[in-house]
């Protein structure tokens, strides 16, 4: 990988690890915002995608040490509409899950065919961005639907 592309890669990496560190915040305060008969298994559902928001930051930011860059210490921007409506939150979440696909995606296209760690990295983490988009999709879905809340991109 040339320079410049190493600095691209890292430039992605650090949206990527600002984009995960937004996911923590976002997940654990939309845990907060949770009532009804259904608190319980959200919440839990919630803050298991700020842990796993958490790791992905600290992938992105192993990464970007590795290539010999220092990580951000920034956070990505923080969408809140300031409801309590579990639909409203899940529709937040589903359209910040898309920009982080959008991200890995970038990834990939940089470094495809160059370093086969950081090809399979994000392929992973695409691979998993896409199931968890899917499942948000079907927890939107009115019971007994089954066509999609909106068009999958791919």
């Amino acid at each position: 990988m040339t320079e410049m592309e190493q600095e691209k890669v890292v430039g992605v990496l650090d949206r990527i690890l600002e984009a995960e560190l937004a996911g923590v915040v976002r997940y654990t305060h939309y845990s907060f915002l949770i009532f009804g008969f259904g608190r319980i298994p959200i919440v839990s559902w919630l803050r298991e995608q700020a842990n796993e928001s958490l790791l992905h930051a600290h992938q992105a930011g192993e990464w970007i040490t590795t290539l010999g860059a220092y990580p951000s210490l920034g956070i990505g921007e923080l969408l809140d509409t300031h409801t309590t409506d579990i639909g409203a939150i899940l529709r937040e979440s589903l359209a910040t899950e898309m920009e982080a696909l959008d991200l890995y995606r970038e990834l990939l296209s940089l470094v495809e065919g160059r370093s086969v760690a950081l090809e399979e990295y994000a392929r992973q983490l695409i691979q998993l961005e896409e199931l968890h988009a899917g499942e948000v999709e079907k927890m939107l879905r009115k019971p007994g639907l089954a066509a999609t809340v909106q068009p999958r991109q791919g």
